[in-house]
């Protein structure tokens, strides 16, 4: 009997988180689609295809799969210099966006699970704060 109510115990804690944690990053990722709408759409465009050579793509990006880090990273404080993305070199600048550590891991939220990019963990603002220059 003390294994049946310890396994359910156990049970119902994990389903309690994982239910949380879905709407916690459900929600994350509307907000971070008004973020995209408002600072990123201008260069990655409505469907993140980017512009040819010139901003690289975030739909079905090995770059930002590949490298969060650094992808949280130029959303903090800007980056320079080439990269590659889905085999294709950029060599542009993107400037710092003002965001709050709460914004970008909303925005980065919506970016990883939208257009072919899935299965990316939730970025959360303690992780973007741990993120320096």
């Amino acid at each position: 009997m003390k294994f049946f109510i310890s396994s359910y115990l156990i049970t119902v804690s994990f389903l309690a988180y994982f239910l949380f944690q879905d709407k916690e990053l459900h929600d994350s990722i509307q907000r971070g689609k008004d973020i995209y709408s408002d600072f990123c759409v201008t260069c990655h465009l409505a469907n993140g295809e980017g512009v040819a050579y010139t901003y690289p793509p975030l739909a079905n990006s090995d770059y930002l799969m590949n490298n969060r880090e650094a992808s949280i990273q130029g959303v903090k404080y800007g980056r320079m210099g080439e990269l590659t993305v889905n085999g294709v070199t950029y060599n542009n600048t993107m400037m710092p966006l003002g965001l709050e550590d709460e914004e970008i891991a909303d925005v980065m939220n919506y970016v990883l699970n939208s257009w072919g990019n899935s299965g990316a963990k939730m970025v959360t603002v303690q992780e973007v704060n741990s993120i320096v220059k």
